[in-house]
């Protein structure tokens, strides 16, 4: 690690390209451990509580920092998501103008969720009370299913469902977005996939809500950088090109030689390697085998038999033309083949993976204002030199 002096005699220390390993701040909400191939929420499994679909309990958790105790609790919190869930009447004009705009659906998704706090008068963070704070995360997390469905059926010349608090909320996702109550391993599939996505260390979207609520602001600006860090192709956007690829490979037998091309040239493969991991993402493992299930029960097509042959083909060329390099199968590979068969369309792959991680992303605005002290980092110059007036 380098030391140096800037020009007001005031250290700077070098730090690894991307923070690799730099630790930043401390958090109470979850962790990811590389090595282990292991993540948790707040010190429970995150694997255990996706396995078991339990998306509910994994959202009260990050959320309010604990499992409901019995049922009484897991009810509470059901009543105040659900009533979180609807559009406010006077913004359906001005969200079904953005739905029909040229604006993409994350950018779509950004514009509602900022309308829809205006609207309800949020404030900014640094102004408002711990309670107001868990308020505006968890209506910004309820009502993001309901405005990306919206907003979907808007611009495919639909009427937007009204949200039904009866129902959990990833089954009331699917029917607002399709018009059509989802078989119910449908909705434990997809269940699975979003409790798995609720949270998952310091990454780059993490990151960025955090970094804006560190100034103070409101939630919905902090969402919404992370919204913008998250549609980003090397982060968040990256499950629907993974089925670009597995469109463009076509059938197994051309595997082998589209993977071949690929390594040899140097490009890049969907789904697969991770910052963080140096092991197979426990995601991954967990949605493979819930994609098996959809296509043995007759809900998914061959794609996932596609899916599993070309993650074979990836990992085996790379151990023989790449050996002992790290790169496994992430989690964007199968949860794009889960999110296909569930009849999500591609382009709301990516914010349906948002409104499962706004969930963590309010959390960590709201821990992070707590500490007080804005994020600023140094930079070292190395342009022209400077030049007195």
């Amino acid at each position: 690690m380098a030391i140096t002096i800037d020009r007001n005699d005031t250290q700077l220390i070098d730090v690894p390209r991307g923070l690799t390993n730099v630790v930043v701040a401390e958090t109470a909400i979850g962790d990811v451990r590389g090595e282990e191939g292991f993540f948790h929420y707040r010190g429970v499994s995150g694997v255990e509580l996706a396995a078991e679909a339990r998306f509910e309990d994994a959202w009260n958790l990050v959320a309010l920092g604990g499992l409901p105790r019995d049922g009484a609790e897991s009810a509470a919190f059901r009543a105040r998501t659900a009533s979180a869930r609807a559009i406010p009447e006077s913004l359906h004009g001005s969200l079904s103008s953005i739905a029909t705009s040229a604006l993409d659906p994350m950018a779509q998704l950004r514009t509602g969720l900022a309308l829809i706090s205006s609207a309800d008068g949020r404030r900014a963070l640094y102004d408002e009370t711990e309670t107001e704070r868990s308020d505006d995360a968890i209506r910004l997390a309820a009502v993001a299913p309901t405005l990306i469905a919206a907003l979907h059926r808007w611009s495919t010349g639909q009427d937007p469902i009204e949200p039904d608090g009866d129902l959990d909320p990833v089954t009331d996702y699917l029917r607002m977005l399709t018009g059509v109550t989802p078989d119910i391993r449908l909705a434990t599939a997809l269940g699975t996939y979003l409790t798995a996505a609720i949270d998952h260390g310091f990454n780059a979207s993490t990151f960025t809500a955090r970094v804006i609520a560190s100034t103070g602001a409101d939630l919905a600006s902090c969402v919404g950088g992370a919204l913008g860090a998250l549609s980003g192709p090397l982060h968040g956007g990256a499950p629907a090109r993974t089925l670009d690829m597995l469109d463009d490979i076509g059938a197994p037998e051309r595997a082998d030689a589209w993977v071949r091309e690929r390594v040899q040239h140097g490009g890049r493969i969907m789904g697969f390697g991770h910052a963080v991991y140096r092991t197979e993402d426990p995601r991954s493992r967990l949605l493979r085998g819930v994609a098996q299930r959809l296509r043995a029960d007759g809900l998914a097509t061959d794609r996932v038999d596609l899916a599993v042959t070309v993650e074979q083909t990836v990992l085996r060329v790379l151990d023989e033309l790449k050996p002992g390099r790290a790169l496994r199968t992430n989690v964007e590979l199968y949860a794009a083949v889960v999110m296909e068969a569930c009849g999500i369309p591609r382009e709301l792959f990516t914010p349906t993976f948002a409104s499962a991680r706004l969930i963590g992303w309010g959390a960590h605005a709201c821990e992070q204002v707590q500490d007080g002290k804005i994020l600023r980092p140094s930079s070292r110059y190395v342009g022209a030199a400077s030049r007195p007036r």
